[in-house]
């Protein structure tokens, strides 16, 4: 299924933030979780995560620092601060607003649709 880029960025910020509101991750285990969170819809690339990651950090949503793991190589996490679990509960409330608007618009159509068929 092809999920159009619009509605990718609409959703990109709370995606991120509720992934980091569950524990500290890196990139490439964000876009990994984003991809079976999706059921393989939403395939995202580092140049979608990154300045996301980057602009949620300027803002003070994230914190990242930079571990290496025993074994592994060097990597950058980031971890959800409390200014960004404010800004995820604000998105949150505003998804469910569009969420049933949504369901009520769809509801709507119902009927037609099945006319049609």
């Amino acid at each position: 299924m092809h999920i159009t880029k619009d509605l990718v960025a609409a959703a990109a910020t709370p995606m991120v933030l509720g992934i980091l509101a569950q524990g500290e991750s890196y990139g490439y285990a964000i876009i990994k979780q984003i991809l079976e969170l999706s059921g393989g819809n939403l395939e995202w690339t580092e140049g979608l995560l990154y300045p996301l990651l980057h602009r949620l950090e300027r803002l003070g949503h994230v914190e990242a620092t930079w571990r290496t793991a025993a074994g592994e190589r060097r990597r950058k996490y980031y971890s959800i601060t409390d200014q960004g679990r404010a800004e995820l509960a604000e998105q949150r409330r505003q998804w469910a607003a569009v969420i049933d608007a949504l369901k009520g618009a769809w509801q709507l159509t119902v009927p037609a649709l099945e006319a049609q068929a």
